[in-house]
């Protein structure tokens, strides 16, 4: 499949789980990909990885919790592989804690890393779309937004807001064709949720439990979601959420 020839890419959180997946994904069909993260050395690796199957990739530092680095990643991403197509806000972080264990600086980093970083990718690359007339946003929220989740009352937060900012961004951005959309996940077994939920497997086990489809996500489940609304399948499509989770949340 094709259906993605020669489109430029930039996915942030991309070195590994979900992101490297959607990276992945992306590049089989036919985009040139720039792994954004802050772990550039693992993005190096992966994105070699992917230059092996005959694909285009590139790494770029981005440390998405400032302006200034997203700007920069942009024009880099520019040079290198040209204008961007598609942008996808998958970079994310948390420490699953009650709320009312955590501390005010804990908020500050959950809040940079989970909303203030696709706001600081859109501002960076959006304007670029909106001068060519066309582009392809896809940010990568949680169901967590939709129903809450005991211990990430922050994290949820943030994901919620990323669902309202999209939506507006998709109806101010719709003029100038181009689409935002979300996806949502359920529980997704990457190396982030193995570390948050470290010495509660029982809780992993509960969680998969409760999925109508008794089993917790994989980083490829998400791809095929993103993969659409990067595409010109999804034309007509935007400020429309999609979970990706085994059923666990059925929003209308």
């Amino acid at each position: 499949m094709t259906r993605l020839k020669d489109k430029v890419a930039i996915v942030t959180g991309a070195a590994q789980g979900i992101g490297l997946a959607i990276a992945e994904r992306l590049a089989s069909e036919g985009a040139k990909v720039a792994l954004a993260d802050i772990q550039i050395e693992a993005a190096e690796q992966s994105a070699a990885k992917i230059c092996a199957t005959g694909a285009k990739a590139i790494a770029v530092r981005l440390d998405v919790s400032k302006l200034e680095e997203a700007i920069a990643a942009a024009d880099r991403v520019e040079q290198e592989l040209g204008p961007i197509d598609i942008l996808v806000n998958n970079a994310g972080w948390d420490v699953v804690k009650p709320f009312l264990e955590t501390t005010p600086e804990l908020w500050n980093k959950i809040i940079a890393i989970n909303y203030l970083g696709p706001l600081n990718c859109c501002k960076a690359v959006a304007s670029r779309m909106q001068s060519r007339g066309s582009g392809k946003i896809v940010s990568i929220s949680s169901d967590a937004a939709r129903v809450g989740s005991t211990g990430e009352a922050v994290y949820a937060g943030c994901k919620a807001g990323i669902i309202g900012f999209s939506k507006t961004l998709a109806r101010e951005l719709a003029r100038y064709r181009i689409n935002v959309n979300v996806v949502c996940p359920g529980p997704t077994e990457t190396a982030l949720l193995k570390t948050a939920m470290a010495g509660r497997e029982k809780v992993l086990e509960s969680m998969a439990r409760g999925i109508p489809f008794r089993r917790l996500g994989q980083p490829q489940d998400l791809t095929g979601a993103v993969a659409f609304f990067a595409s010109s399948d999804s034309d007509f499509v935007t400020g429309q959420v999609l979970s990706v989770s085994g059923g666990l949340t059925m929003a209308g």
